[in-house]
């Protein structure tokens, strides 16, 4: 980790995990979190920005500006998550509403913004759709100049979610995941491999939910609602991290293992439509022997995650009050 503190925007369609993403994001003293912008996603837009104002005012964020996004994918039309509850913060009650609001800029605007006033350059962090980012890059292609990384999480090497070979977020707007591949900046992706791995035990989540603090316990309830793993005491509670995976990989990128290899996204009708179709090939073949090379973007993959180190990241760093 740097002396100071990395700057770092998170693009989010919050959600649940997203919201547990951000929860790290405030709270973590090597992280700098200039601005958060919202998409549609998991839900509507407006219940993205309605979301994230929550999860920042419990969170205890200071003056973090935040800024409504695209309402739809470049083509697609918008389809949301039902696993995140019809108001894609689980249904959690009891919630207040929050003070603070969104900026009087959208989120293209207010990302152009930060990236460039930014004394270093930023690491966006992607944990949606990515609507907004190909928007911008294609809009403000000038912004990869102050751009340090983009860390992601999409995609799959293996299994998708969305389909039987597709992750939700770039099945969700796949031209917009093709666009963010050709971007001329460092990516790093955090697919459904690593995703799914790094689950927080029911003993942890149990503790999380009795905490008197709002942000740590909001934690708890969040990870309650996405469990992930079956406990032995057969109460369930064992939650994943899921977006805040990718939040932990910047703060400590040696706790995942990933390999620089070829990944292009599916764009054709079909079964395969958002697949990301990752090269783990020793040696080019036959295709690319009879003439049908192409030369896709070269991502850094994370393929393996040491779970016990990002639940502790985790842990230690909610319950900072």
């Amino acid at each position: 980790m740097t002396d100071q503190p990395i700057p770092v925007i998170i693009d989010c369609d919050t959600g649940v995990d997203d919201a547990l993403a951000l929860l790290l994001a405030v709270r973590h003293p090597g992280l700098d979190l200039r601005a958060v912008t919202c998409v549609a996603g998991n839900t509507g837009v407006d219940g993205v920005v309605r979301n994230t104002l929550t999860v920042l005012e419990a969170a205890g964020a200071g003056d973090v500006p935040v800024a409504r996004g695209a309402a739809r994918p470049l083509i697609e039309p918008a389809r949301s998550a039902a696993v995140h509850g019809l108001d894609g913060m689980g249904d959690l009650d009891g919630l207040p509403a929050p003070a603070r609001t969104a900026v009087d800029v959208d989120a293209v605007t207010l990302l152009r913004r930060e990236i460039l006033a930014s004394p270093r350059p930023v690491t966006l962090i992607p944990t949606a759709p990515l609507t907004n980012i190909a928007l911008l890059l294609r809009t403000h292609p000038e912004v990869t100049g102050n751009i340090e990384r983009i860390v992601f999480m999409g995609g799959a090497v293996a299994v998708g979610n969305a389909t039987a070979v597709a992750e939700f977020n770039v099945w969700h707007d796949p031209e917009a995941a093709a666009i963010l591949l050709s971007a001329e900046v460092p990516v790093t992706m955090y697919g459904l491999d690593v995703f799914r791995r790094v689950v927080v035990p029911g003993a942890d989540v149990r503790r999380l939910r009795a905490s008197a603090e709002p942000g740590t316990r909001l934690a708890g309830e969040l990870l309650a609602h996405r469990p992930s793993a079956p406990e032995s005491d057969g109460d369930g509670l064992a939650g994943g991290l899921g977006d805040a995976g990718a939040v932990c990989a910047v703060v400590d990128p040696a706790g995942i293992a990933t390999r620089l290899l070829h990944v292009e996204v599916s764009l054709a009708p079909g079964p395969t439509r958002g697949q990301t179709v990752v090269d783990r090939r020793p040696r080019p073949g036959e295709s690319e022997i009879h003439g049908g090379a192409r030369e896709p973007q070269l991502v850094d993959v994370a393929l393996d995650v040491d779970v016990e180190r990002y639940v502790k990241l985790y842990l230690e760093t909610v319950e900072r009050a």
